[in-house]
């Protein structure tokens, strides 16, 4: 097939009619060898019958047969071999026909080796006669189909020049038709995006189909909740606006500086009030009051939205019993919230009692209950406590009750559930419905576990249990919000969305991608930055910047503990540490200082970032990135409280840059910048920092033999 060769440049038709010869030769050529090898093939098929019949073993037979000695079989066989290796050498000497040397030209050509033909050519020999007989045949056969495949070509041009005029046309119309049907199936593909098809079941549908976006299936109360303006500087309200608050309360507000309510508490406060104004023996109608939830911004004013209707309704108590419990997570938010009902239960005769665990626990019992000939009283009516210590004392203080419990307030809620104090929860509400032992005129308003309401269950007069949350985190997992066991529960929230209307206004939609609401005049900034430069950028914004009253928030106690050592060695900057490996009393005497500006920098822990209010921070430092966005508006809710202004700033590793922004887009926090420092700004602190590392080492050294003494 290779014995022609089509030139490119030259005259059309003389190549096309030497190629048509060539290409007829090399056919005929192939045909004669094909006949040489099956006439091969037939005489060694006729040499092989007489040597069988004559009881020679053939190829495929097994050597010393039946009938045949195995030392007859064997000199046969060496026979014919010598006698075969004579007749090959005898052809190898015998001239080669012309026909042979033709074919060997054509296998050159043909790109086939001839060694291999020689290998064949000594198998078999067909006799010269019937070759040449055969060559004269094949010759008048070849050309009889040159001529005809010479017309047959020339046929092929005419209608190759006609198909050409035509396949233009049909291309052109083809193109018209693609564009028409390309338009159809788009307008078809717009009509399934708007009425899709229902769903095949085959498999293998790979067809890409838009992704919708889950929304959460919540409770009625969690997804239409009571929207409460988070704009405090624009929503302030007079405190004598907000109707149903005692004449006695309202003076003491004013005593204290306070003229207008936040919108948290302008909501909060009448809906306590509505739902005890029967008195605390039942709620509106006679009827259980609803349970109320409470999630807004740090700095918001929650404290005193529930502080001010419980003392109110406790105003008119004849008997001291425990009306109010309020849990609290951490010790020092404790105190803060025992400060404020002090402040406003003073004069009226109700008594607050501390419960966290700083006085000895025989000293807290003689807070809690004293013991008479009747038997015990309850010495309070208010009881600010943490989750260990109150249950303590439920199980091993002789006379505490809370079966005349009318208000259970649970401050900083979403950490109350995640850190295992469901259970302290489960103790409060069994101490409150449990049955007293002795018998009297008590047995009258002893209540049982709310039911269904009967007319049994109606006869007497039971006071109800309320459950009051407030969280700036507070949790929208219905799961873990059912363990509360709430009843027909109100959710107020800060948390959504503003749209302006053609008209101007803005019309407020609950977001449900944003989760959290930080203060309104805060700002947020975040420095990436390496390891071993984190120290020195703390210095920076002290010294270079001049930073005051700052917040700096680490992961751990021992961070926090190093880092006040080595901004101590350094020098130059009025600094102090807040965590749990100091005294309550060293504690408070470092927030008062801070608090009066003595203290610039205040190293800590997240023990003040849940819900004490810290005054005068102007910067919040985040030195150790928050793992959890929870503890990220916890931390940055330290500042920008009650509508004033404050920054954030948070120290990110590079590392940390992609989770840390994912985290906070999760949560819809997107109002972040980014603000780096460079280098060169840095390079005047080194020399006296490689000083402080020297000192901070020396002091490390002396800490631990101290501890080993």
């Amino acid at each position: 097939m290779a014995l022609f060769c089509i030139n490119r440049y030259g005259g059309e038709e003389e190549r096309e009619e030497e190629g048509a010869e060539a290409e007829e030769r090399a056919r005929v050529l192939l045909e004669r060898l094909r006949q040489q090898a099956k006439a091969r093939q037939l005489k060694k098929q006729r040499e092989a019958l007489p040597e069988g019949g004559e009881g020679e073993p053939s190829r495929g037979a097994v050597p010393g047969g039946a009938g045949l000695s195995p030392g007859g079989g064997k000199r046969k066989s060496e026979e014919q071999s010598c006698a075969q290796g004579q007749k090959k050498r005898r052809k190898k000497q015998q001239p080669r026909s012309s026909s042979e040397e033709r074919a060997d030209t054509e296998e050159a050509a043909d790109g086939s080796t001839p060694s291999k033909k020689k290998e064949n050519r000594r198998k078999s020999k067909v006799p010269q006669e019937r070759t040449e007989a055969d060559s004269e045949e094949d010759i008048k056969q070849q050309e009889n189909r040159s001529n005809l495949r010479n017309k047959s070509k020339r046929k092929k041009r005419d209608e190759e020049t006609e198909g050409a005029e035509t396949r233009k046309k049909e291309n052109s119309e083809r193109a018209e038709v693609n564009q028409s049907t390309k338009e159809e199936l788009s307008l078809a593909a717009s009509e399934e995006e708007a009425n899709p098809p229902p769903s095949s079941l085959v498999l293998g549908d790979y067809d890409r189909k838009p992704v919708q976006k889950v929304q959460p299936f919540l409770p009625q109360w969690l997804a239409q909740p009571k929207l409460v303006q988070k704009r405090i500087k624009d929503n302030l309200v007079p405190i004598r606006d907000v109707p149903g608050i005692h004449p006695k309360l309202l003076k003491k507000l004013q005593m204290n500086g306070i003229e207008s309510f936040f919108p948290v508490q302008a909501e909060v406060i009448p809906a306590i009030l509505q739902s005890a104004s029967n008195g605390y023996l039942m709620g509106q109608g006679g009827y259980r009051p609803k349970d109320i939830c409470v999630s807004a911004p740090t700095g918001s004013g929650k404290t005193l939205s529930f502080v001010i209707p419980i003392v109110q309704v406790l105003l008119d108590r004849v008997v001291c019993q425990v009306r109010a419990l309020v849990v609290l997570p951490t010790k020092e938010l404790a105190q803060q919230v025992s400060k404020v009902f002090n402040i406003y239960t003073d004069g009226t005769g109700l008594k607050v009692v501390l419960i966290t665990g700083q006085k000895s626990f025989a000293k807290e019992q003689e807070m809690l209950v004293q013991k008479k000939v009747t038997g015990y009283c309850s010495l309070a009516d208010i009881i600010v406590a943490t989750p260990g210590r109150l249950t303590d004392h439920i199980s091993q203080t002789p006379g505490f009750s809370l079966t005349q419990l009318r208000f259970l307030i649970v401050d900083e809620a979403d950490r109350m559930i995640d850190d295992m104090h469901q259970n302290c929860l489960n103790q409060i509400v069994k101490a409150a419905f449990q049955v007293e032992n002795d018998s009297g005129s008590n047995m009258l308003f002893q209540r049982t576990k709310p039911g269904p309401i009967t007319a049994a269950s109606s006869c007497y007069p039971q006071i109800p249990l309320q459950k009051l949350l407030f969280s700036a985190t507070l949790t929208q997992d219905p799961e873990k919000l059912q363990q509360l066991d709430l009843f027909q529960p109100r959710l107020f929230t800060s948390v959504y969305s503003e749209k302006k209307t053609l008209g101007g206004a803005a019309e407020t939609e609950q977001d449900t991608n944003r989760k959290y609401t930080l203060p309104e005049g805060l700002s947020q900034c975040y420095v990436p930055c390496d390891l071993n430069s984190k120290p020195l950028l703390l210095l920076h914004f002290m010294l270079t910047m001049k930073f005051t009253r700052v917040l700096c928030f680490t992961n751990s106690r021992e961070a926090s503990h190093r880092l006040f050592l080595l901004v101590q060695a350094f020098g130059g900057v009025t600094v102090a540490e807040f965590s749990s490996r100091l005294p309550p009393n060293e504690r408070r005497r470092t927030m008062k200082e801070f608090e009066q500006g003595k203290i610039q920098l205040l190293i800590s822990t997240d023990a003040t970032a849940r819900g004490i209010d810290v005054k005068g921070v102007n910067y919040v430092i985040n030195y150790d990135a928050p793992q959890f966005i929870r503890t990220y508006v916890h931390r940055v809710g330290r500042t920008a409280r009650a509508g004033k202004a404050g920054v954030a700033f948070s120290l990110v590793l590079r590392i940390q840059e992609r989770r840390f922004l994912r985290m906070l887009k999760d949560a819809g926090i997107q109002d972040i910048k980014k603000h780096p420092v460079k280098g060169n700004s840095l390079k005047p602190l080194v020399q006296q920092y490689e000083g402080a590392l020297c000192k901070l080492e020396k002091t490390v050294k002396n800490e631990r033999a101290q501890k080993r003494a």
